[in-house]
């Protein structure tokens, strides 16, 4: 929603009574406010408040994030503080995806006047330093002026960067002579620093995978890369206090005799110990308390001026005081078994503590109804009346009938589009009928009583202010589906392909003929029998080095890799890579074969030449309810070239998992049907034959399209009147596993073939794919394509897309490490369960899966649980993916078999 859609709101006589007593100061309930109008009100409080720094706090970190995504469209310096996990901040390895989020958003409190943070109860719950200790921490590096070099090594390891031998993640750095690469945690691209002494000779931004450098900047700022600075006299203070709890509480489970726990408690203390001596802080997140002699809160980081916003404060009490009793229990239990010592009890601030804090500021309490606010007491109550309303079914005459009422009633109306395109037509539309409807891109233009103003903007849902006659209509209320615009954010990574030999630098990879893949480390001047001369030095895994004379050149290729992921290195003298070179030989001529029988003859034929995009093609693509990736619409786009040309498609749509492989395989089929061509989309396993049909049926619902399914989940009734409906040109889409490839099945004009992990296929199976493939367009979408495919694709012989970009938004996977522990495994359950997801456990020893599924059905009563692995029959294993899928199964005991790409969007942990 736009700034300029709440200036009405001062027609409400409470909402002015109440932007008047903000200005007192002191805390207020405002009740009555939908979810959806949130946003709104709250843009609205504060911009007659003069705006600057709000906080706004959920209960869930759910509902937080959907929050600040749908807030961005209304201020877009809107940050995300999460909550950190500290039952799980023990572990032994542990991303730092979580610490740069939190971080990021420290840093745009510290530089942004008018920015909006939204957070959890849980996330005001977590200590933290004083805020001058972080903002004195930064470290600001300018060209041209001089710094200690090894003051400022060391300097960089006490704000909590990672020491490595080359530099490819946030968190890292990575010195080599003079010269000092770092990427900061809260940045983007990491940067090149060259020192001549002391002195900064240039600072360049380089690239993460290619390593080479590019733009030239002149001043880096380098953020702590963890949540405390670790000083050496902190460090030292620290470990005194960690040495007095550990011996207190050491020989207090000698004493009861507890050798189990005590050999448990004294293993991980001395661990700790080690790691930070060393200038390991990875772990000492878990241990804050014992360095940081005053905590604070996340509010002690704003400005006195802050408008606190409190939703549903119930709720907060609530999941505070949930929180709090777990975190306690939980605690409690690892002190007693050895597994945590009895300081880490203070990780955690009292919810009672916190929420008097908030009640302290001036802000506003949003409960839906009045006095819900669990027993937290307002200065003074106020309330909204707004209305929901209903949804128009993707019916445009239902939609006129509203508006016409609405007209007749004098209401002023604003429907908010992501589409230029879609908003200028359907106001022309509904002007034929004799609306008062218009269009612009101006937020503040002006809506007279009985009008409809249709113009850009994001809400969810619509709702009204019958009070004042205002109403909003959401694109979503009319179409079913919710397109947020934003601008795309290129992420770290994904540099340029070496071209030649010639560019190498000192950390790119190559490939020796002998020996196999390492790391260029440079030329080298070693001195051999009084003689001096150029060496090659590659380094390899292991630590092991090889120094080949410069005149052997011709002994290394540059490496090519498909994605941005780094390759493992060879061993020298283990003998592998002689393994590998032998199975590509072996794979030629087979490969060979292939290529000259079906290549040779998709290249002599032509294919159908598709027409440009139809107004149905833009509206169905318009209605995807996500934003696309750059390199999807890429993708789509060559898809795009390729059917509109003659030459008969043969491309692979290369990505992992939940990176969009599927929605491009729609747009190209509902492209190839509006022209009267047949698609078969095949797919491994019944399982995932069911899911896509569904998801085209939902996507296509709106058009006219006839979509099939062959597989053993429909009757033989269904599957022959399926076939049929292909035989007469019926069915347009027919999605199946090696059904469709049976004699029985034919097309009226088969266009376009669609196959979704192509090598999970048999033998036989793959030879019917190739029959089909020989003069109809084909698309495979792959997360893991074999190496002969790979081959065949990077030399040109098939075409390749990549989907290299996470989808926009998506939540960092958070990643911890354990020595295997009931109580950690327990916990991780007990936390999915409670918000309603479902678990993956996997164990790769399936003469131990049924054990595992019983040792789990103890420790977790409340659990469904089940186990599933390869050698289980095949109707067997597919009832139990099929029950898990359908939310049955709360747990899934299994091997990999999981990988088989099945969309289950509510697993959200696995063990």
């Amino acid at each position: 929603m736009n700034r300029g859609f709440t200036s009405h709101l001062s027609e409400l006589g409470e909402f002015a009574e109440l932007s008047d007593a903000l200005k007192k100061g002191g805390m207020y309930e405002l009740s009555g406010v939908l979810d959806v109008a949130k946003g709104q009100i709250i843009d609205a409080l504060s911009k007659q408040s003069d705006g600057g720094r709000k906080l706004v706090v959920f209960a869930s970190e759910k509902t937080a994030e959907e929050f600040a995504d749908e807030y961005r469209h209304i201020e877009q310096e809107t940050v995300f503080f999460p909550a950190k996990d500290v039952l799980f901040y023990q572990s032994d390895v542990k991303g730092n995806t979580l610490t740069r989020q939190r971080l990021m958003a420290l840093r745009a409190l510290s530089t942004e006047d008018d920015v909006t943070v939204v957070t959890t109860i849980d996330a005001l719950m977590n200590r933290l330093p004083e805020p001058e200790e972080l903002s004195d921490a930064i470290i600001t590096l300018k060209s041209g002026e001089e710094y200690d070099f090894t003051a400022l090594q060391r300097k960089i390891v006490d704000l909590g960067y990672e020491n490595v031998s080359q530099v490819d993640a946030p968190g890292q750095f990575a010195v080599r002579g003079g010269i000092l690469d770092v990427f900061p945690l809260t940045d983007d691209v990491p940067v090149r620093i060259e020192f001549f002494g002391d002195e900064v000779d240039s600072i360049r931004i380089f690239d993460a995978v290619s390593q080479k450098s590019d733009e030239t900047i002149d001043e880096v700022r380098i953020d702590p890369a963890m949540e405390m600075v670790l000083t050496k006299s902190k460090l030292d203070a620290g470990l005194k206090r960690l040495k007095a709890d550990f011996d207190k509480r050491y020989k207090e489970l000698r004493t009861d005799m507890k050798t189990e726990e005590s050999f448990r408690l004294k293993t991980s203390y001395e661990d700790l110990r080690d790691r930070l001596l060393s200038g390991d802080y990875s772990q000492a997140d878990g241990y804050l308390t014992y360095f940081e002699s005053d905590t604070k809160s996340l509010l002690d980081y704003f400005p006195k001026d802050t408008l606190l916003f409190l939703d549903e404060p119930a709720r907060l009490v609530e999941r505070g005081e949930v929180l709090e009793k777990e975190f306690v229990d939980s605690m409690a239990r690892r002190v007693e078994n050895g597994s945590a010592l009895s300081g880490q009890l203070q990780m955690l601030a009292s919810s009672k503590e916190v929420l008097a804090r908030c009640m302290n500021l001036t802000g506003v309490m949003l409960p839906q109804i009045s006095g819900n606010n669990g027993g937290l007491k307002p200065v003074d109550r106020f309330y909204l009346h707004q209305i929901s309303i209903n949804s128009y079914q993707n019916s445009l005459d239902t939609l006129k009938k509203e508006l016409s009422a609405y007209q007749k009633q004098k209401y002023r109306v604003y429907l908010l589009t992501a589409s230029r395109t879609r908003g200028s037509r359907l106001a022309d539309d509904l002007r034929e009928d004799g609306l008062s409807v218009f269009f612009s891109e101006d937020e503040n233009a002006e809506v007279l009583p009985g009008q409809t103003l249709i113009t850009l903007g994001f809400i969810r849902r619509g709702f009204e202010y019958p009070d004042i006659k205002v109403v909003y209509i959401s694109e979503s209320d009319i179409f079913g589906a919710v397109k947020k615009k934003k601008k795309k954010k290129k992420r770290y990574g994904g540099g340029d392909a070496i071209t030649s030999f010639s560019e190498l630098t000192p950390g790119d990879y190559v490939v020796h003929e002998d020996h196999g893949l390492g790391i260029y480390e440079g030329v080298k001047k070693i001195e051999h029998d009084h003689v001096t001369r150029d060496y090659i030095e590659i380094s390899y895994a292991g630590g092991s080095t090889l120094y080949i004379l410069a005149t052997q050149l011709d002994t290394l290729s540059k490496y090519g890799s498909i994605g941005d992921k780094k390759p493992k290195l060879n061993s020298l003298g283990d003998g592998q890579w002689k393994k590998t070179k032998a199975k590509v030989k072996s794979a030629v001529g087979e490969v060979a074969k292939d290529l000259v029988e079906l290549y040779a003859l998709r290249q002599q034929n032509q294919g159908y030449v598709y027409g440009p995009d139809t107004e149905w093609q833009r509206e169905f693509e318009e209605s995807f309810p996500y934003d696309e990736t750059d390199s999807q619409l890429a993708a789509i786009e060559d898809v795009k070239n390729d059917m509109e040309s003659p030459k008969i498609m043969d491309r692979l749509i290369c990505g992992d998992v939940g990176f969009g492989k599927t929605e491009i395989a729609m747009r190209a089929a509902f492209k190839a049907v509006q022209e009267n061509k047949q698609v078969v989309y095949l797919v491994p396993t019944t399982i995932l034959a069911q899911q896509h049909y569904n998801n085209f049926r939902e996507r296509m619902k709106n058009y006219p399209v006839s979509i099939g399914m062959l597989s053993r989940f429909h009757t033989a009734a269904q599957n022959r009147e399926t076939i049929k409906g292909l035989k007469n040109g019926t069915v347009d889409i027919v999605i199946g596993t090696h059904r469709v490839l049976s004699k029985d099945v034919g097309f009226k004009d088969l266009g376009l073939l669609i196959i979704d992990e192509e090598q999970r296929f048999g033998v036989t199976h793959k030879e019917k794919i190739k029959e089909m493939k020989k003069n109809v367009d084909v698309m495979s979408l792959s997360a893991t394509p074999i190496p002969r495919t790979l081959h065949m694709s990077m030399t040109g012989i098939r075409d390749m897309s990549l989907l290299e970009d996470a989808p926009m938004d998506r939540t960092p996977i958070q990643t911890f490490v354990f020595e295997e522990n009931d109580e950690m495994v327990r916990e991780a359950i007990e936390r999915e369960l409670d918000r309603g997801g479902q678990v993956y456990y996997v164990i790769n020893r399936v003469n131990q899966i049924a054990d595992v599924a019983a040792k789990i059905e103890e420790m977790v009563p409340e659990a469904n649980v089940a186990y599933a692995h390869g050698q289980m029959s095949k109707n067997r294993l597919e009832e139990i993916m099929t029950d898990f899928v359908n939310h049955d199964i709360d747990v899934l005991v299994a091997t990999t078999i999981i990988e088989i790409g099945l969309d289950i969007s509510n697993v959200n942990t696995i063990i």
